[in-house]
This record gives structure tokens, sequence and C-alpha cells, in this order.
């Protein structure tokens, strides 16, 4: 087509035909060039016959799935399950669809599966694996699996696996085929049907479908493991939730059989589709059995979904649960009735105490996609529906015979009804009972309560021998009085204590510390704290949170027994304050703490760190931010080898020690609003180092060794008074974000060229900025983001139409800005007012072709133009 042959040939076409006509033909000749021709040299004429005639019948042999009449949203997920299978590669690949029940792996799957079965030999699709091989099938999906792909009889396998193991081993080596197995559940499933990659022929294909990757030879499985030689050949793909447009499509689809819901129903109609989470299953379910019914119907519906979860997307749902072991549900259920959102070191402890194996079990339940386990634990709205519809049919009619209770009027009810039985393990007594006291008899009929939630006025009676199980205690609105006699908490893991009466002198303070086996304290005390109770009883202590609304703390030397604490939080939110307070006056009270490996203190007065912190050898994370009184830093900082974040804002520090490059494994370093004016020549050994802002500090120039760090990808330098950026800026070749607005940067430098994967430059609001671009900014070519709002520029160079990824350009206010150059395909650019319309517009579609773009103003006032590509 590049040949002036084809061209004056199209010419000479489109004179007398449609442009779209022809546009056609032009891209059909193009797919045709692409076609890659069958080598047959040295090929006799029957040879080439014999291939023609097999790639004819495996054309028109070809299984079509039969797809949901609607289908949402799957384009994207498509596509990217091709780039991952990469038809023209000739390796054998394995590809694993993995996401939770009703997430539509079966019809990505299909979709898949129709797209590009005749690029293959052989292919088939074998459904629901699991469940065939729980009824003892396994022999006839190796018959299936050979009768599509051989087009033939099974080959006498009879009844015997090994023979249709051995069979499809030696039938399909040769063979280039497609194999999806659908649901597939273990590895000895997987074994039995497409156990190894040397089964089939070059370029083979095997997609499997799964709620449960643990079986696959991934990260952290047991080394010894057959599997483990192959890893290399599975990739995995996580099917997400729908997104709320394409879930409302979706669900209107099945609901109405039409685009659009009807006016009368759009309300409800989101209200209901927000319910199911953008689970594809419970939008067809739903929406279908909703179809030509009333609104009544429909209002009634919704009530009934607030309280239980469909029947069928709750059987669906539960093959994942029954998968499970017993400890494995049972933290399942604890998330679902009362840990989505927490921390999940937090649960995690309690677990531990109670012998769940939390370390083996919560990296299980993630990969059956049952749980998000990032820093807090979270869990698809319909899989918490799922746990509580399970716990509450443990007993529909008697709420004290379930082993959960989540809502606080059933669990009050239950507690003061003397309804409790050893069942109940878990309860949440808060909100409606702020004014009643639980009794020692109440929680007699709880022997076996290992967590509770408590708001009350107080706990009344002999508590000797009760809750003697109990490992976890979060106690809203404690009373500074305690009327119970003879708590013990012996076995408490977990301890969060709030409200206004919590002080060092709390009557409770006897009951609740005296655990060996506490791990995680976490106090919010409104009145605030005045020194710290006493943990000589809490020497185990992993975690300890103290936040309060005084800055009238002290921490003495008693707080340097707990070795074995890694988390150590201690915040002051509120406005009570006092100058004179030190936090530390035990100076070497930090130091002692060995195991330390995260240090926050915010809000507090701490004068001094001594330089005894160096004994913190373990220290990953430490942030003094806030009205910190801390003025330097100790040399002997640079002993803190682990150290990865630092983060000093707001403080009055004004010079780094220059120690400061010993941190060698510093990774994001915060001196925001600080008083340093310079930084030290050793930050250049900071190798490590991905983050660094100096926003609103008084620095006015960057040393040249800031071109040491390497692996620096974003440099925040906003409203700092540095005039320019030294030339070795440009040695930061892995930078991806630069700012610089608001400062008082006069010109770019010419090195600015030099950073080759910088995304994000905004240089807005800087009215120093006289001197124009330099033409080196042509060379950013993964530029994506400009923004010069504000600045005195009067010209832009040519080489921005160089910036083939610029998506954003925004030049707002720019009032000396003469003219503009040719521009790239942006997505979006703000242009000022002062510029006639004749030398804009024309600048922003001409390098697209005709056809391909949408360009109109945002505003009649101001020359606001977003641009979108006609196919997005």
């Amino acid at each position: 087509l590049k040949t002036q042959l084809y061209l004056n040939a199209l010419k000479k076409h489109q004179k007398k035909l449609s442009h779209d006509e022809v546009w056609q033909w032009r891209e059909a000749l193009t797919k045709v060039a692409r076609i890659k021709g069958w080598d047959v040299k040295d090929k006799s004429h029957g040879e080439i016959i014999n291939t023609i005639v097999d790639e004819v019948l495996t054309k028109l042999m070809k299984r079509m799935r039969n797809l949901p009449d609607h289908l949402v949203g799957i384009h994207d997920h498509v596509e990217a399950i091709m780039d991952m299978l990469n038809e023209g590669s000739c390796d054998v690949r394995y590809l694993v669809i993995h996401g939770m029940g009703g997430i539509g792996k079966t019809t990505l799957a299909s979709v898949v599966f129709n797209k590009i079965s005749n690029q293959f030999q052989g292919c088939s699709f074998l459904l629901d694996i699991r469940v065939s091989t729980q009824q003892g099938r396994i022999v006839d999906l190796q018959k299936q699996l050979l009768l599509e792909i051989l087009q033939g009889g099974s080959l006498g396998i009879q009844n015997s696996v090994d023979v249709g193991i051995n069979t499809i081993r030696e039938r399909f080596r040769g063979k280039k085929v497609l194999l999806v197995l659908d649901d597939v559940g273990n590895r000895d499933q997987l074994s039995k049907l497409a156990g190894k990659s040397d089964w089939f022929g070059p370029g083979s294909r095997i997609i499997i479908t799964t709620r449960d990757i643990n079986f696959l030879p991934i990260k952290g499985k047991d080394k010894e493991s057959s599997f483990q030689a192959h890893s290399q050949e599975f990739q995995i793909y996580k099917m997400t939730e729908m997104d709320s447009f394409h879930a409302r499509q979706l669900f209107i689809k099945h609901a109405f059989r039409m685009d659009l819901p009807p006016h009368d129903f759009v309300d409800i109609s989101r209200k209901i589709t927000t319910k199911t989470c953008g689970l594809p299953l419970a939008l067809e379910v739903i929406g279908a059995s909703l179809y030509g019914e009333s609104k009544k119907f429909w209002k009634g519906t919704l009530q009934k979904l607030e309280l239980v979860p469909n029947q069928e997307v709750f059987n669906k749902l539960k093959i994942s649960y029954d998968m499970l072991e017993p400890h494995q549900r049972e933290i399942f259920l604890d998330i679902a009735c009362f840990f989505i959102g927490e921390d999940r070191l937090h649960p995690y402890y309690m677990w531990k105490a109670s012998n769940y194996f939390p370390t083996r079990e919560l990296p299980v339940l993630t990969r059956m996609s049952l749980i998000k386990n990032y820093d807090r634990l979270w869990m698809h709205d319909q899989l918490r529906d799922l746990g509580r519809e399970i716990v509450r049919r443990e007993d529909i009619n008697f709420p004290g015979k379930r082993s959960r209770l989540w809502e606080p009027k059933i669990a009050i009810d239950v507690v003061r009804m003397k309804e409790g039985t050893d069942k109940i393990g878990a309860l949440r007594l808060t909100k409606l009972c702020k004014g009643h006291s639980f009794t020692s008899e109440e929680f007699s009929k709880l022997p076996n309560l290992r967590y509770l939630e408590l708001e009350c006025k107080n706990l009344v009676g002999d508590f000797k021998n009760l809750l003697s199980k109990l490992t976890w205690l979060s106690w809203s609105n404690c009373p500074s009085e305690l009327n119970a006699t003879n708590l013990c908490l012996k076995k408490l893991a977990v301890l969060k204590l709030s409200g206004i009466n919590i002080t060092e002198d709390w009557a409770g303070w006897g009951s609740c510390l005296m655990s060996e086996n506490l791990k995680v304290i976490e106090i919010n005390s409104e009145s605030g704290l005045k020194r710290i109770p006493d943990f000589s009883k809490c020497l185990n202590l992993k975690r300890l949170v103290i936040r309060q609304s005084t800055n009238l703390l002290v921490v003495d030397g008693s707080l340097s027994k707990l070795e074995h604490l890694k988390h150590l939080e201690i915040i002051s939110n509120g406005f009570l304050k006092r100058d004179d307070c030190d936090l530390c006056p035990v100076s070497f009270v930090f130091g002692s703490l060995k195991s330390l490996s995260n240090l926050q203190i915010r809000g507090m007065h701490l004068r001094e760190l001594h330089h005894s912190i160096r004994g913190m050898i373990c220290l990953k994370h430490l942030s003094l931010d806030n009205r910190s009184l801390l003025r330097t830093l100790p040399d002997s900082i640079g002993n803190l080898k682990m150290l990865r974040t630092m983060g000093l804002i707001g403080t009055p520090i004004k010079k780094l020690p220059n120690t400061i490059g010993k941190l060698e494994s510093l990774l994001e370093l915060y001196l925001d609003w600080t008083k340093i004016k310079k930084l030290p020549v050793s930050i250049e050994n900071l190798k490590k180092l991905r983050y660094m802002g100096l926003n609103h500090t008084p620095i006015k120039k960057l040393p040249n060794q800031i071109g040491g760090l390497e692996s620096l990808l974003t440099l925040s330098l906003e409203g700092t008074d540095i005039i320019e950026l030294p030339a070795s800026i440009g040695n930061l070749k892995q930078l991806r974000e630069l700012y610089i607005n608001n400062s008082a940067i006069r010109e770019l430098p010419k090195a600015i060229g030099m950073l080759k994967k910088l995304v994000y430059l905004d240089a807005s609001f800087c009215e120093n900025m006289e001197e124009a671009i330099p033409c080196e900014i042509g060379d950013l070519s993964f530029l994506r983001a400009l923004h010069l709002t504000k600045s005195k520029i009067k010209r832009l160079p040519s080489t921005m139409s160089k910036l083939s990824h610029l998506q954003q350009l925004y030049l707002d206010q720019c009032d000396e800005l003469e003219q503009l150059p040719e521009l790239p395909k942006l997505r979006s650019v703000d242009v000022p007012d002062h510029l006639p319309e004749k030398l804009v517009y024309p600048r922003l579609p001409d390098t697209w072709e005709e056809g391909q773009i949408s360009c109109y103003r945002t505003d009649r006032k101001s020359k606001v133009y977003i641009i979108k590509r006609l196919t997005d």
C-alpha cells in the first residue's frame, strides 16, 4: 500500500466511490498483506493438498461456545487475555483465569475460545471439571477431550485414568491444540487432563478457569512440588468486578430487555445495582427475576436483599466456602462478620492465639478470591453477605445458638434475656446499650466467647472464671470505675480502649494488662494520658498505639522493657497543649527498642532524638511529623541501615547530618515544611531513594550531587525558592514525576530532555519563568501531562509535536504566550483567552486524521478544549 501504484489506484477510486468504501478496501488490503503464506518448499503436491484439506476441515468443524445474550464490559478482558496468550509464539502456554464465583470466568473463556479456536489443529472445552471429578467422571472427561480434538473415538481407554493420561500425552504431542479446563479445583484434576507442557505440540494453549490458585506453582508454594519446574508456563489473569457503568448496563438488559430503564425505575435500578457490587452473576440473576414485575415487587426485592442474599447467588458462592478447611472457614466468617476494613495484623494475633494458623490460611483465602489481603482486610459485599447468611442459617430461629452475633440489637437481646449458649464465640454489644450494665450472670452463659466489642455503662458482679477464653476486647466509652470483681483476662491478645475516662489511673488496667499473650494495645483517650500505664506484664507486646487530644504524655524508661515491640505510634490530634512538655525526658527510651520497625510520633513535643537511636537496628519507617520541637538529627541516624521511609514534615529541622547518606535502604524522604535550606552532598549516596519531597522549604539550590539519586521516581519542589535546576538533574534516568509548581524557577534546563521516562511535569504558577521552554523537551517521549499555567513563557518549541504520548497541556493564564506550535494528539488542552481562535483550533486537530476526533470548547469564554477519539 505504500507503493505509488496502489496510492494512485486508490485516489482514482475515491473520485468515483464513497470515502468509507475505499477506506474498507484499504483496510482489507492491509490485512491481506499481513497474512503469512505457507512454506511449501520441498513438499510434494499430495502433501500440500493434504495440509490444505486438514486446515479446511479444522475451520469447518470449529465448535462455537454458546454465549449469553447480553455481553457487557468484556472487551477489555478479552484483549488482555489475547495479549497474554500471544498466539504467535511457539511455546506451550498455560493461562489461568482466576476469580470469585459468578465473576464471569467461564464467559470470558468462552468468548476467547470462539475467537481463536480456528487457529488450532484441535480444540476442546471441558466444563465443570470440579463437579465432574467429585462424581467420579474424570475418565469421561479424558474421553471427551480425545473425542473433540481427534475427531474420532476415545481409543479404547476404557475406565483407566492412567491409560487416558498416556493416550493424551502420545496423541497430542505433535498437535497444536486449544484446551479450556473450566472450574479446576485442585492439582490432581489438572495432572490427569493437561499435566505437563510436553504433552502438547508447539503453540498449544491451555486455558484454566478456577476460584482457587493455591494448587498452582506460584511463589510461596512447596519447592519440592513436581509442578515447580513448570512454573514459568503459568500466567494468571485476575478477574475483577464490573465497574458501575457496565454493571448498570448488564442489569438493565436483564431486567428490562432494553438499553435504558423506564424513567420511574431509574433510582431503584441504581440501588439494586449498587447492592450487587459489580458481580455479574448477581446482576443477571436478580435482573432476570425482576423482568416484567411491578414497582412494588421491585421494592420488596430490594428490602429482601438488604437482609438476605439471593438464593441462587448464595448457592453459587457457597461452593467456595464448602471447599475450605475448618480453620479457614472460621477466619472467613470472622472477617465477614467483624473485620472488613480492619488492620489485618490485629485479627492476625487473635487468630494466632486461637491456633487458627493465619500465616497459612490467609493466603489460601486470598488465592481463592474470598478476601483481599492488603494492609487492611477487604471482602466483596456479596461474599460478606454469604458469610453472614451462613452464620444466620446455623439456627434461624434462635440467635443464641449461632457462632457470631454482629448486629447489636440481636446480640443485646440474647445477652439480656440470658439466651446465650456455648455456641457463641463473637459478640458486638455496641451503640444500643450505652446505659446498660452487663452482669456476670449474663456473661456466664457465654463460656466460649473469644471476641467482644463492648460499649456499656459498666460490668457488674463477680467475673471469676468468666471470659477466660477472650482474646479480643474492644471497649468504647469505658467507665471511670470498674464494678466487676475478679475480672482476669489472661488470654487477651488484642485490647482496644477508647473514651474520656481512659487515664493513666483507670481502674481497668489491672484486669486488662495481665496477659502475657497481649500483642496489640490501642488507646484512644479523649482526656489524655499523662504517663504510660504499667506494661511490665505485657513483655510480648508487638503493637502499641496511643492517640489522644493533648500533648501532655510523658514516656518513661519502662517502655524500654518492651523488647518485642515492632510498632509504636503516639499521636496528638487535639488542641489542648503545653509548650513545656517533653515526650521523652528519658532520652534513651527509643534506642532500647531493638525490634521496633515502625515509629510514628505526630503532634507531640519531641525535643531530641538521642544518639542511642542507633540501637534501633530493625527500624524501617520513621515519622516525626507535625509540631515536633526537633531541630537536629543525631549523626547516629546513619546506622539505621534498614530504614525505608523517613518523614520529618513540619518539624523545625534546619539541616540533615552528612551521615544521612549511609541510609542505604531509604526509599522515601519527606522533608516538606521543614526549615531545611541545604541538602548535604552525601545525598547522592541514597541510591535506592524513589521519592523526595521538599515542598515549601526555604531551600534555594539543589546540589549537583542530586544527580546521584539513580532510582528517584518523584521529585517534589513545590513552593520552594529554587531559581534553577542543576544540569545534573538530567542524570535522574528513572524520574517519572517532577513538581516545581509555585516555585521561583526561572527556566527549565536543557538537561530536562535527558529525563527519558518523565511522565508528569508540573511547572504551573512559576511566575518567574520567562525564558522559552527548551527544544530538548521534545525528547520526553513518555510525557503525558505538562502544566505551565500562569507562567510568562512567550512560545513553545516546535519539538512539542514529538511528544507522542502527551495527553494534557495546560497553558491558561499564560498571558505572554504569542503562538502555539503544531501539537501532538492531545486529549485536553487549556489555552489563554487572548490567543485568537484561529491560532488555537487549527493547531489541535491537524495531526489527526479526518473523522478520528471530536473537539469542543468547555466554556464559551475560555479556550478550553477536550479532544476525544471517536473510537473511545
